[in-house]
């Protein structure tokens, strides 16, 4: 009998700016709840639905690398110039032709808001899990999303119970005024 060659992995997309523990939470809570052999930050030059970065590319990074060190089931990845594309369906297709892979997206709920607004989203559904994570003040307005409302997709876990109190916004926003 033939050795399956399926490995499940999980795709975490941003510009990290910058990472966070909150990142690394629903990483490590991803690789445990749907047995993933890796999960990859996906990491970007410029999120296309945002300002330009607080932190420069290779900051970002460097600060990626260092809370992921310990942790090698998670890896830092930069796929724009290869693809020469920016989009998460563009990145999802080519990891889906370089492996025979499930794939499981993972997003916060403050992502699922606009994500009929996503490139290609219907898309993103049929061939990925979308991964939702509770994000502390955005769950019930995630959870009347265009999304949830008109897909109600099977391939949408929603995770409630995890909430995350920490976000790159937060962070920005302490290190601009100097507060800790």
């Amino acid at each position: 009998m033939a050795k399956n060659n399926f490995e499940n992995i999980g795709i975490l997309g941003g510009s990290f700016d910058p990472p966070h523990k909150g990142h690394l939470y629903i990483s490590k809570k991803s690789i445990k709840l749907f047995k993933l052999k890796k999960v990859i930050w996906a990491i970007t030059k410029k999120n296309p639905l945002k300002k330009s970065p607080f932190f420069s590319f290779s900051q970002r990074k460097k600060l990626c690398r260092k809370i992921i060190k310990d942790h090698k089931k998670i890896q830092l990845n930069y796929y724009e110039d290869r693809l020469k594309s920016k989009t998460s369906i563009s990145l999802i297709k080519f990891l889906k032709k370089q492996h025979k892979n499930k794939i499981f997206f993972i997003i916060g709920s403050d992502n699922l808001i606009n994500f009929h607004k996503w490139k290609s989203y219907k898309n993103i559904l049929k061939l990925c899990i979308l991964v939702v994570f509770s994000r502390k003040g955005f769950d019930t307005i995630a959870q009347k999303s265009v999304i949830m409302k008109n897909l109600k997709d099977k391939n949408i876990k929603f995770l409630k119970n995890l909430k995350i109190d920490i976000s790159s916004t937060q962070l920005r926003n302490k290190i601009i005024n100097g507060s800790k």
